[in-house]
């Protein structure tokens, strides 16, 4: 597995003299658009002279940090293949797999808020470091794969040299559909105000995007023993309607998808991660109980009110990519359980 280095994080290192780090994304909504839904959907965006200067407010830029500085981080203990995980949880550890099958050479860092899983990460072969140790390391490939809860505080301080690829996995809630309806990749997204979760998202993305980092919004992840399935069927009854509209995205294919991202080193563009096979809460667990492959029995939902779902389609993200998923839908990978 090779020597493993334990160093220690980070600040935003942009290429050719865009050096900085994010401020905190509380203090970040002076320069963030007050109209996320104009963001661009598959489309480039990099930042323009007039943004970064008033960015300089709200970022503190390393005037004094050099190319040559840049160029020793980066052409040291870094190569040109290696990949920073900021949260290498399930996602950012199936990743790390896939991402070593596509780069056996390279070196993979995991970045974390405490040490609880260090030694599991160095048993994988993922060098562990700390988010609240500061380092000049940069890297080619950033990919972030944080629970959307500890969104802001990810994203004080990540490293990338712009040399590759970064990506941020977000999640489809921002999409502005509560009523079963149709939604895609250009699907307008909810207004900054809307709820907590949303704005928090949303103020992330404009952030990545604002550098040319690419955003992957992603359906409800699932594996056989993690899930909306797997916590209702531990509850038994749940209080909610059954006929809200779930969409899925098997956690190998959320991995699979990310590294195809990050290997065609996009910049400013937003994709969507789905199986393209919407179905209802009852269905879904409809589809646990019949496969008689769960010790539990799911009961009933109880609920009648509150908001519908929405129906994902990422035809336009697979085309782009050429990607396919492995599950296309929780149906089949149910039969191979």
């Amino acid at each position: 597995m090779g020597t493993i280095v334990c160093f220690t994080t980070i600040s935003v290192g942009w290429p050719r003299k865009r050096l900085g780090h994010f401020s905190k994304l509380s203090n970040s909504t002076g320069f963030l658009s007050s109209n996320p839904s104009k963001n661009p959907i598959f489309g480039t965006r990099l930042a323009s002279t007039s943004s970064l200067s008033s960015m300089a407010t709200r970022f503190e830029v390393s005037g004094n940090s050099s190319s040559e500085e840049l160029g020793s981080s980066s052409s040291g203990l870094i190569g040109e293949q290696d990949l920073l995980i900021v949260g290498p949880g399930v996602l950012g550890r199936l990743l790390a797999q896939k991402w070593r099958e596509e780069h056996p050479g390279c070196q993979i860092y995991g970045q974390t808020v405490t040490t609880d899983h260090h030694d599991e990460l160095i048993n994988m072969g993922i060098t562990p470091s700390l988010k609240e140790m500061k380092s000049t390391h940069k890297f080619p490939y950033v990919i972030f794969c944080a629970p959307p809860s500890r969104t802001s505080d990810y994203l004080d301080d990540v490293s990338w040299n712009g040399e590759g690829s970064f990506l941020f996995t977000s999640s489809s809630a921002p999409y502005n559909c509560n009523d079963n309806g149709p939604c895609d990749e250009e699907t307008p997204v909810v207004p900054i105000g809307r709820s907590p979760r949303t704005d928090v998202l949303l103020k992330a993305e404009n952030v990545v995007l604002e550098f040319s980092g690419c955003i992957l919004r992603l359906a409800g992840l699932y594996k056989a023993e993690r899930g909306a399935h797997a916590f209702w069927l531990d509850k038994g009854t749940v209080e909610a309607r059954p006929d809200h509209i779930l969409n899925l995205i098997h956690y190998e294919d959320a991995a699979s998808l990310s590294v195809v991202i990050l290997k065609k080193k996009l910049c400013g563009r937003i994709f969507l991660g789905c199986d393209n096979h919407p179905l209802s809460r009852q269905e879904l667990m409809d589809l646990v109980n019949a496969s008689g492959k769960f010790s539990k029995k799911f009961e009933k939902f109880t609920g009648t009110d509150g908001p519908l779902g929405k129906r994902l389609n990422n035809s336009r993200t697979r085309k782009d990519l050429g990607w396919e998923p492995k599950y296309v839908s929780f149906s089949e990978f149910r039969e191979k359980l």
